[in-house]
């Protein structure tokens, strides 16, 4: 009996490393074959977040969905949410048969302003992220191997080197970002050649759409990015990378 956790550690080991070879042949892969790789690996232990702000999300659902029913979509609801893209997820999930779960924080609103008051997006953005967006996460992707994103390179600097597989450390799963060589320019192509739908408030001057206090539209000439936190130095939630390492809030 005492020898079947040395197997079971063995046989981690060996997928991981045979994940990493096929990491390096995926580099320059297009990202439908990334995605065919990673269902045919891991199966139903794979999953794929959208957030149903970004037109990223929203092309990697429709390249899985033309592959497979059979892998789980995920979304974080913060709670504040635009009310735009709580209706355009609930429309967009009516033309998928993909099933999504809507991974929701422990802590309701309401308890979270009688806890750390009522403006923590503004004061402490980072803690607000740990509490409405990193815990429910990690609690979702506890369940699975592989970790679906949409993030892409030319987004912001600390993202410049995502690997199209690679493995977070923090939540301890496989990280997958078949669009990290793809341009914005070309993941807008790609959704109008295929009939993609997206969030309204995309073509009302949003770019990158997060919860609504911390969102704006941006202006001409700026980074994609810029109208997430405006004023503050915060560039990252958390999910990913924050100056070329992985930056966790402490409540």
């Amino acid at each position: 009996m005492p020898e079947a956790p040395a197997k079971e550690r063995k046989k981690q080991r060996e997928a991981r490393e045979e994940v990493l070879r096929a990491a390096g042949e995926l580099e320059g892969a297009a990202p439908q074959e990334v995605l065919r790789w990673a269902v045919g690996f891991f199966g139903r232990r794979l999953t794929l977040s959208v957030s149903f702000g970004g037109p990223e999300g929203m092309v990697l659902l429709d390249m899985l969905s033309r592959i497979t029913d059979d892998v789980w979509v995920f979304t974080l609801d913060t709670g504040f949410l635009f009310e735009e893209t709580v209706r355009f997820r609930e429309e967009a999930m009516r033309r998928y048969r993909l099933p999504l779960r809507v991974v929701r924080p422990e802590l309701s609103v309401e308890e979270q302003v009688e806890r750390y008051g009522p403006r923590l997006w503004s004061c402490a953005p980072d803690i607000c992220c740990e509490v409405r967006k990193v815990e429910p996460q990690r609690r979702w992707l506890s369940n699975f191997d592989a970790w679906v994103t949409g993030i892409r390179r030319d987004q912001t600097a600390a993202r410049a080197d995502t690997p199209v597989v690679g493995w977070d450390e923090f939540f301890g799963v496989f990280k997958i970002a078949p669009l990290a060589s793809w341009s914005r320019e070309r993941v807008l192509r790609y959704a109008g050649e295929h009939g993609v739908p997206l969030n309204p408030l995309l073509s009302r001057g949003y770019a990158s759409i997060g919860c609504e206090p911390c969102t704006r539209p941006v202006r001409e000439g700026e980074d994609e990015r810029a109208g997430r936190w405006p004023g503050m130095e915060k560039t990252e939630c958390g999910l990913h990378i924050a100056n070329g390492k992985v930056r966790r809030a402490v409540s």
